[in-house]
């Protein structure tokens, strides 16, 4: 295999050229990705046209919306929506980050415990943000919740890497099940914390693990947003790195990759975006496994086209998503959590099944 074919990705699929394909695509999803939006924003109990609320989204003027529906759309669906966005684009873009960080197909925040260590920094915070971490709270105020949640990612991704890895050479056995243990004891801990919340707590700990998007306003957007932002914008410069990598550390140093800076600077904002998500929108699963291996399947695995083509998808699925969780048991809400499980787990099943035999699992 030469150096060329390794940046461009082969090693994943040997599939020719598609980055022609790659850019229709991405544009395609971006007009793809505001429809998602404007679709969610305009649908549920109100009786705003799809026609005013686009009208009122681009134009600013919102004459034509009653009083009622101004509220709905501009406080509350419109930061629910985007949040979704965001929350579902930084899932898919850490799963392909992560996957090509350590060079298996498997790899994902919810599956090896980023996200169980996220939620547990944000569960410290939820339950003990009046007592112990009052200081906290006081210094970062509403960044105190996405802050304890990117630490607890952080400080797990690390650990998970650490263990993982040995020689330069990931193995995806080890990686699994040093995930399952560091998500058996961020569950511990955090059913630990549970036992200790009051009813109030309690209520909120118990739908938001489930994962869900109702709490959305536009204070807690404007908390994860600069974080999201700036891993996204991070990201897209580690492409040729995450290429290279893919025929090995050693050889990817050889080829003048700054491996040891690429891997802190994954590491760092793939749990930063892992937790700013988890802080305001619970646990939600196979967004970051399902996304990326979609998109391979269209156009390759180049991570040029692959990291932001995953998230612009990512974050019209769970915009949708969201969509169908509020309205198809209206007025009950369903936790997205459940949808995203029940959609992801099977696709996960035979992700697994067709790669064991090359994995050795």
């Amino acid at each position: 295999m030469t150096v060329i074919e390794a940046l461009s990705g082969a090693r994943w699929r040997d599939s020719g050229d598609r980055s022609d394909l790659a850019v229709v695509m991405i544009a395609a999803l971006v007009v793809a990705s505001g429809l998602a939006i404007l679709i969610s924003v305009a649908n549920g109990a109100s009786d705003a046209s799809l026609f005013d609320v686009a009208r009122a989204i681009v134009t600013g003027d919102s004459a034509a919306l009653a009083a009622r529906d101004r509220i709905i759309i501009f406080d509350i669906r419109l930061p629910r929506s985007i949040m979704g966005f965001l929350v579902g684009a930084s899932l898919a873009v850490c799963g392909a980050a992560m996957q090509g960080l350590f060079r298996n197909p498997l790899a994902d925040p919810g599956l090896v415990g980023v996200s169980a260590g996220a939620g547990l920094g944000a569960v410290i915070m939820i339950v003990l943000g009046g007592t112990i971490a009052a200081p906290v709270y006081g210094l970062l105020g509403f960044y105190a919740l996405p802050a304890a949640a990117f630490l607890g990612g952080l400080v797990t991704t690390l650990l998970l890497y650490r263990i993982s890895t040995s020689h330069g050479q990931t193995s995806v056995a080890t990686m699994l099940l040093a995930g399952i243990a560091l998500s058996a004891l961020a569950g511990a801990a955090t059913g630990f914390l549970v036992y200790l919340a009051n009813d109030q707590q309690l209520r909120d700990l118990t739908f938001w693990s489930m994962g869900s998007l109702a709490g959305a306003t536009w204070t807690k957007l404007a908390a994860i947003s600069p974080i999201m932002l700036a891993a996204f914008a991070v990201l897209p410069f580690m492409a040729k790195g995450l290429n290279a990598i893919t025929l090995g550390e050693a050889t990817a140093y050889h080829i003048g990759i700054p491996v040891q800076r690429l891997k802190n600077i994954t590491i760092i904002a793939v749990a930063a975006a892992t937790g700013a998500g988890v802080a305001v929108s619970g646990g939600i699963g196979f967004v970051g496994i399902v996304v990326p291996h979609l998109l391979r399947l269209v156009i390759g695995p180049d991570h040029r086209y692959l990291l932001p083509a995953s998230a612009l998808l990512g974050g019209a699925l769970l915009v949708l998503a969201d969509l169908f969780a509020r309205t198809v048991v209206a007025p009950a809400e369903l936790p997205i959590g459940i949808i995203t499980a029940i959609a992801g787990g099977p696709f996960f099943l035979w992700i697994l099944l067709k790669n064991r035999s090359r994995l050795n699992l």
